[in-house]
């Protein structure tokens, strides 16, 4: 036997997505100018809309890069489109 909340829980867990997306690039070294040089971007977390309608949102981090204790890299926010669909396969 399903129970109704459960199932509402798992329903609504689908609908809500993150707003952004959370992503560090470590610096690498210097270019020409003395401006710093970042490496690729990974993700690292997102941030995601807070229940009822409540202004900002709850950012989760799903790894911690030891260079962003030592200032070694930068962190990016990117929007997510709220019309993207993942493709299933």
């Amino acid at each position: 036997m399903t129970n109704t909340k459960q199932t509402q829980s798992a329903s609504e867990s689908i609908k809500v997505r993150p707003t952004h997306r959370i992503t560090f690039a470590r610096i690498i070294g210097k270019d020409e100018n003395g401006n710093d040089k970042l490496g690729p971007a990974r993700e690292i977390g997102a941030i995601w809309p807070r229940k009822n309608g409540k202004k900002g949102g709850i950012l989760k981090l799903d790894h911690v890069p030891a260079e962003l204790a030592l200032h070694q890299g930068v962190i990016f926010t990117l929007p997510v489109d709220p019309n993207y669909q993942p493709k299933l396969v």
